[in-house]
Parts: C-alpha cells; structure tokens; sequence
C-alpha cells in the first residue's frame, strides 16, 4: 500500500500569533518558516512514504515545498488547518491515494525515525480500514494521524481535537488506536511550548538554533537595559 505524507502550512507573515507575548512579528515569522523545513526535511527522508504533499494557499510557501522535493496542493484562499487538510484529502483520494499520514508543520522535534514508527504501525498489506492518532504532549491536540482510506473519519484541529477524532474512529467502528511519541507530540504553538522546547536542550535542527539565538538575544537586550 502507498502511503503520502500531508502537510498543512499556512504562509509566514502571521503565523503562531499566540507567541506574540514573547516574540515580534519578524521572529515569528522566521520560526514559522525554519519549523517547516525542518519538519518537510525529516518526512523527505523517512522511509514508508510514496511522497509527500504540502496543501498551502501561499506563494513563499509553495515555493520553498517544491525546492524542498515535495509536491504542492495549492488551496485559493487559506480557511484554516481543517479545511485545508480536508481539501487536501479529497484531491489526494481522487488521484488514487489509498494512505495519508498527516503532519503539523510546526513539530521541530520530529525524526524521520519517528514518521517511520507512526508507518510501522500500518499492518503490511492490509486492505481494511484503518486509523491511528498521535497525540499533543497534553493529549488536547492531534499532532499525526495516519488513516486508510484518506477519509475514513471526520477531522477537526484544534482545541481537544485528540478526544474528537478518538470519538470518529470509535463512531466508524474502528479500533481505538493511537501512538505515543514524544518528538511528534510538541507542536509549538504557545509560549509554554517554546520553554519546553528550549529545556530539552536538543542539539538538532534550525529550529532549535534560531530560537535559541532569538531567546539569547532577547536576554541580553534586556541585561543591557537594566544596567542603564
């Protein structure tokens, strides 16, 4: 069976505005885009995957998928994370797709280890439906599913999406499967989330370079003011 990675990305400019409080509009921008490719860059090399889609509205976005080896779903107006991933589903089901594994943009911990884990759990040549979640650290979002056919269940994103799509595959009559992974449940999305990310102290990835830069200058902006 073929399996395609999905990945949601809205364009840059204002993107994770719940991290305002902690950081300008530029530097969001920035860890918006370096999340993305290190994310599109760890699906690129997982083995399992017959490709990988990125479903965006955007030209800068597109642009950087493409260059980055992954095929472009391009949506006319960006709606939201639901409605692209819906949209993208139904074009990929259309095209003859008989698996997707969808991904956030926004993991920067995620491995290509831990995409071939989530893969794993497909049983080998099976025909039957399927569907299996990964949960946010705080088991109030959904951070990767895997699903056979495309559109076996309902989906929603968002706030305590994990209980709505255990509820889909239960209300479908499937198992209710799901997977624990740490490096895949840390979506970065609020200030919380970036402490968190910091504190694990992984030497990995643009992300956690470029954040870490951001905080260390942050810090010392504010030891220079308070000396004066």
């Amino acid at each position: 069976m073929e399996i395609f990675a999905l990945i949601p990305v809205k364009g840059f400019r204002n993107a994770k505005q719940r991290l305002s409080g902690v950081l300008g509009t530029v530097e969001r921008a920035m860890l918006a885009e370096v999340m993305f490719r290190d994310v599109l860059r760890e699906v690129a090399r997982a083995r399992g995957l017959a490709g990988t889609f990125v479903v965006t509205g955007d030209d800068d976005v597109s642009r950087m998928a493409r260059s980055l080896g992954a095929e472009v779903i391009r949506e006319r107006v960006e709606k939201g994370e639901t409605d692209a991933v819906e949209f993208a589903r139904m074009e990929l089901k259309k095209a003859g797709c008989e698996a997707v594994l969808i991904v956030p943009g926004d993991i920067p911990m995620v491995r290509a280890s831990d995409i071939e884990q989530v893969l794993s759990q497909l049983p080998e040549g099976t025909s039957s439906p399927f569907g299996l979640l990964v949960p946010s650290h705080d088991r109030m979002g959904t951070n990767a599913l895997l699903l056979s056919p495309p559109d076996i269940i309902k989906l929603r994103f968002g706030y305590d999406s994990f209980a709505y799509h255990m509820g889909q595959l239960a209300a479908e009559g499937l198992p209710l499967r799901f997977l624990e992974n740490e490096r895949i449940a840390l979506d970065i999305d609020e200030p919380k989330d970036l402490t968190r990310f910091i504190s694990l102290d992984v030497d990995h990835g643009e992300s956690n370079r470029v954040t870490r830069a951001m905080f260390a200058t942050q810090h010392e902006s504010k030891t220079r003011f308070g000396g004066l």
